[in-house]
């Protein structure tokens, strides 16, 4: 494939490439005997048609199954390119949040690291951050990606960054058994942490889900201190529905109220913009695209209507096709020159690959 230019996959960059030949490279990329990875090296030997000659277009990829379970369990040195040469950089290992079973891990090479960092920081300036003003993060950190993105753009944009200890899986656990007196403790024990953070220090930005928002308007003395303290408010993790979203904007009416949509398993979140009162979500493509589709027959729904999504992340350093999400959303068109759907007022599904999809408090 000597008409291949690999150089399209490098990152970070300012503009994306033409998407067509962005993928061509891919697919030679990750296929490719001498680059791709142990992982995919060794899971096309299973399809019945060849990545290399047989995938020409996006749409092509519904061909390949949903291979995303296997990423509970898959080695993460067999998740590497080889193609990065010998030693290969270091990746970054984070983990899904446990949803729908055992967390599903990727892993995430600097430059795509990189590419994230800038895109997130321009996210989170245009949104209305406030820079130079501390930033409290009520968001998961350990093996999740979400709260080492949040340190490097708060220090990006010239602020301090406050974590606190929270286990979504623990949550998710409790939630599951029924444990309303021990869920209460720990949802307690974040409140807690939170107040302690904005009591002593100067804080101005909150990134954090809308369960824990919810129960920050809740209480009487936090809900006092985000609203003589913060002005931006960052919402992620969970989801909210639009009147849910109007009684925060009452209760925090000093503040911006902003909302993203990421997955672990499209390595990113998306760009949002918005359509009259609604949040619009506009994948970062032709790194990740979107179908929404009936569940049923495997069809795109049409404009307007909600169907569950599909997620779609090709990166020099990972390949994630067709993989069938916990979330369902409402089909919308994207930019011009976008590769697949927009969307919006996601939700989430009610069971995924026969599990019950429990949110918690992320």
């Amino acid at each position: 494939m000597a008409d291949v230019d690999f150089s399209l996959l490098d990152l970070p960059r300012a503009t994306p490439p033409e998407p067509d030949a962005y993928l061509r490279a891919a697919m030679a990329w990750h296929f490719g005997a001498e680059t791709g990875s142990p992982y995919w090296l060794r899971t096309a030997e299973e399809l019945d048609f060849d990545p290399l000659t047989d995938i020409r277009t996006f749409a092509d990829l519904r061909r390949f199954p949903n291979f995303v379970n296997q990423l509970r369990d898959v080695p993460a040195e067999d998740l590497i390119p080889r193609g990065y040469g010998s030693p290969a950089p270091i990746p970054m290992i984070f983990e899904s949040g446990g949803t729908t079973g055992a967390p599903k891990r990727t892993a995430q090479l600097p430059d795509w690291v990189a590419q994230v960092a800038e895109w997130q920081t321009d996210d989170f300036a245009r949104a209305g951050f406030v820079g130079g003003r501390g930033l409290l993060c009520m968001m998961p950190s350990g093996p999740h990606g979400v709260g080492h993105f949040s340190r490097v753009v708060s220090g990006r944009l010239g602020s301090i960054c406050h974590l606190i200890d929270l286990d979504p899986r623990w949550v998710k656990k409790l939630v599951a058994r029924g444990a309303a007196g021990e869920m209460s403790a720990y949802l307690n024990h974040i409140l807690d942490q939170a107040e302690w953070v904005l009591r002593s220090q100067d804080v101005a930005n909150l990134h954090t889900t809308p369960p824990l928002l919810d129960a920050i308007a809740r209480n009487d003395t936090l809900a006092q201190l985000v609203g003589d303290k913060v002005r931006f408010i960052l919402l992620s993790g969970a989801h909210v529905d639009p009147d849910s979203l109007d009684v925060l904007r009452d209760v925090f009416p000093a503040a911006t109220i902003a909302m993203v949509f990421g997955s672990t398993m499209i390595l990113s979140q998306a760009q949002t913009r918005i359509a009259g009162e609604e949040f619009v979500f506009d994948p970062r493509s032709p790194y990740v695209f979107f179908w929404v589709i009936d569940p049923d027959t495997g069809e795109q729904v049409g404009y307007g209507e909600r169907g569950q999504v599909v997620m779609n992340h090709i990166s020099k350093g990972m390949f994630i096709p067709n993989n069938l999400e916990r979330d369902s959303a409402i089909r919308l068109p994207g930019p011009d020159g976008q590769v697949g759907d927009s969307i919006a007022e996601v939700a989430p599904v009610a069971v995924l690959d026969g599990e019950p999809v429990i949110e918690g408090v992320y």
